[in-house]
C-alpha cells in the first residue's frame, strides 16, 4: 500500500497552491485557481448531500475535457463517492448500458450528448454540464435545488470559503473511487475498480521523477474519461500546483499546433499518432527527395540538418516542453528511429487501464529504442511468461500498487485475468531485459501464426505499411492460411495532389512490393484491399480488430 494518502494529496495542493492558476478551458473566460476549484467543489458536496448521495455511491460523468468535467470528478472522489467516467465518444446505447451497469445514483452529462440518449432508460437525476442545470428529476426543480445549495453555502461559510475550510473526509487508499470502462461495447464492457491506491502509486511516481513543477504549464487534449489522460495531465498536474489548460476541442493537428504554441505547456502527454502525422505529413515527404538523400550522407550537413528539423517542430510544439511522453500505443518503428537520431526528448510508457495506467517508464534521457521504458521501481513487478524472458516473446504479466482490484460485477473476467498465483495477464507479448526494461512484441491476441508455427505479430507489419505512400490506416489479418492487409487509403493526400482515385491499385501494388522486401517469407503479404471507409477505433485509437478478423 502506497503510504501516501491519495485524496489528501488534493486536499493539500489545494491548500498549498491556493493563488495559483488550476483549471481553464482553451479560448474561454473561466480561469479557475487552486482556491477557486477548492470553493467549487465544496459547492458540489453540498449539491451531494441535497441529492442525497451517500459515500460509496457511483456518480456517472459523461462529457468533453472542460473544467465542470474536472470539477465533477474532484468533487465526487473527494466525497467518498465513485465516479464513472464515460468517454464522451461512446455510442448513446453503450453509455447507457454503463450508467444502469454501474449503478449510478446521479449523471452528470454534456446536453449535445444528452440529447441522443434514451432518457426513459435513465432513472436517475440527470444535471447538464457546463451548467449545472438539471435536466431529468422526478418531484425536482432545478432552481430551486441551486437555491439550497447557496443558502447551505451561505450557512456553512458565513464568512466565505477559506483555505482552513479545505477539510475532505478520510478515504483509505484501499477504497475503490473510479470505475472505468474499457470499452461502451454492451458485449465487451468491462468496469475496471480503480482504487485511491492503485492512482497514488501513479500519481507518487511522477512526483519522484519530478516532471512538473508549481506554477508551470499543462495542456490536456487527451480525453480525460481514459485513465492515460486522467492520471498525468490531470491527478499528477493538480497535485503539483501546475495550470492545466483543457483543449475541449478536436486534437486535429491544425488545433493542436495552435493551442500548443500559445499555451507553451512544460510536458507533452500523447498518443503515437501525432509525432506519426508530423512525420509523415511534414518530414518524410523532405526526406525522400532525391537531392536530400544524396546530402545526408554527409555527416556534417545531416547534422545541420537534423538540428534545424528538431528546432522546427519544437517550435510548432510550443517551444518550451522538456519532454514529450508517448503512451496508449506502440510508435511507429520508422518515426521512432527518426525522432531518436536528431535528439528530439521524447519517450515510450506501457501501461493498461487496469493499471490506472502506468507499468513502465523511462525518461527520455535513457530511452532505448523499440522499449517501453523500465517497470516501475518500488511499485510495479513484471515478468515474461516464456522460458527464455530475454529472447523469446511471453505474455507480460504484473503485479503491484496501480494493479485493479477486478472488474465491477464481473467475477469470471476478473478471475480470468490473473494468473492462479495473482500475476494480472496484460495480453501483450514481449520480452524483459536485465534492467527490467520492457519490450513489447505485440498483442497475443492480434499475433498470428506463420506456415511452420512462426510467430507473426501484425502490428509489426503494419507499422512498415502505414508509413508507405497514401496510406492512412492498415490491418494485417489471416485469410485462408495468407495474410492479406486491409488498408484504408489517405484520400485526402490523394486529393491534394491532384492524384486520381483510379491510380490508387498502381500504387498500393508498388507499396506491397515495397513492403513485402522487408519482411521475412513467412510475413509475406500477399495482397492488399482497400477499404471504403475508416476502421471502427478504441479509446486509445486502436483498431478494433475482432470486427474485422
Amino acid at each position: 500500500m502506497i503510504e501516501q494518502n491519495f485524496i489528501k494529496l488534493y486536499e493539500n495542493s489545494f491548500k498549498k497552491h491556493w493563488e495559483l492558476n488550476a483549471l481553464s478551458d482553451y479560448h474561454a473566460d473561466n480561469l479557475l485557481t487552486y482556491g477557486d476549484l477548492a470553493r467549487s467543489i465544496a459547492r458540489t458536496h453540498l449539491l451531494f448531500e441535497k441529492m442525497s448521495l451517500a459515500k460509496g455511491d457511483k456518480i456517472a460523468l459523461i462529457g468533453k475535457n472542460h473544467t465542470s468535467w474536472a470539477t465533477v470528478f474532484l468533487s465526487t472522489i473527494t466525497y467518498g463517492a465513485v465516479i464513472v467516467p464515460i468517454l464522451a465518444d461512446f455510442h448513446p446505447e453503450s453509455i447507457e448500458h454503463i450508467i444502469n451497469h454501474s449503478e449510478a445514483k446521479l449523471v452528470f452529462i454534456n446536453k449535445q450528448i444528452w440529447e441522443n440518449i434514451d432518457s426513459q432508460k435513465i432513472n436517475v437525476p440527470v444535471f447538464a454540464i457546463p451548467s449545472f442545470e438539471l435536466i431529468k428529476g422526478e418531484n425536482m426543480d432545478s432552481a430551486d435545488i441551486r437555491k439550497q445549495v447557496d443558502d447551505s453555502f451561505k450557512i456553512k461559510y458565513p464568512e466565505g470559503f477559506r483555505k482552513s475550510d479545505i477539510q475532505y473526509p478520510t478515504i483509505g487508499n484501499e477504497e475503490v473511487i473510479c470505475l472505468n470502462y474499457t470499452s461502451g461495447t454492451t458485449g465487451f464492457s468491462k468496469g475496471v475498480m480503480l482504487t485511491a491506491n492503485n492512482f497514488a502509486g501513479n500519481i507518487t511516481f511522477a512526483q519522484r521523477l519530478k516532471l512538473l513543477f508549481p506554477g508551470e504549464r499543462d495542456l490536456a487534449f487527451l480525453p480525460l474519461a481514459h485513465a492515460y489522460g486522467c492520471a498525468f495531465d490531470f491527478l499528477y498536474a493538480l497535485s503539483q500546483g501546475v495550470h492545466v489548460t483543457l483543449l475541449g476541442i478536436p486534437p486535429t493537428p491544425r488545433n493542436l499546433v495552435e493551442a500548443l504554441q500559445e499555451v507553451k505547456p512544460h510536458i507533452i502527454i500523447t498518443v503515437p499518432l501525432i509525432l506519426e502525422k508530423i512525420y509523415k505529413k511534414s518530414i518524410q515527404p523532405l526526406l525522400n527527395k532525391r537531392i536530400m538523400k544524396i546530402i545526408l550522407k554527409i555527416p556534417v550537413v545531416k547534422h545541420m540538418i537534423y538540428s534545424q528539423i528538431k528546432k522546427n517542430i519544437t517550435h510548432s510544439l510550443g517551444g518550451n516542453f522538456r519532454e514529450v511522453i508517448i503512451g496508449g500505443a506502440a510508435l511507429n518503428k520508422e518515426v521512432e528511429d527518426f525522432f531518436y537520431a536528431i535528439g528530439f526528448p521524447f519517450t515510450v510508457g506501457y501501461g493498461m487501464t487496469e493499471c490506472a495506467p502506468l507499468i513502465s517508464y523511462s525518461p527520455h534521457q535513457e530511452f532505448i529504442p523499440r522499449s517501453c521504458g523500465r517497470v516501475l521501481k518500488d511499485i510495479m513487478q513484471a515478468r515474461i511468461d516464456s522460458e527464455d524472458p530475454e529472447n523469446i516473446p511471453g505474455e507480460i504479466q504484473v503485479r503491484g500498487e496501480n494493479v485493479m482490484l477486478g472488474y465491477y460485477k464481473n467475477p469470471e473476467a476478473t478471475s480470468s485475468a490473473f494468473t492462479k498465483d495473482g500475476w494480472l495477464k496484460t495480453g501483450d507479448s514481449g520480452v524483459m531485459d536485465k534492467n527490467n526494461c520492457l519490450y513489447i512484441k505485440g498483442r497475443i491476441k492480434a499475433m498470428l501464426l506463420g506456415p511452420n508455427g512462426q510467430n507473426i505479430f501484425p502490428e509489426e507489419i503494419e507499422s512498415r505499411l502505414n508509413n508507405l505512400p497514401y496510406v492512412a490506416q492498415s490491418l494485417v489479418i489471416s485469410r485462408d492460411g495468407k495474410l492479406i492487409a486491409l488498408v484504408f487509403p489517405d484520400y485526402l493526400s490523394l486529393k491534394e495532389a491532384d492524384i486520381p482515385r483510379e491510380m490508387l491499385d498502381n500504387i498500393m501494388v508498388d507499396n506491397l512490393n515495397t513492403l513485402n522486401k522487408h519482411l521475412a517469407n513467412y510475413e509475406k503479404i500477399s495482397k492488399i484491399e482497400l477499404m471504403e471507409n475508416d476502421f471502427e477505433m478504441t479509446p486509445k485509437q486502436s483498431i478494433k480488430r475482432f470486427i474485422y478478423q
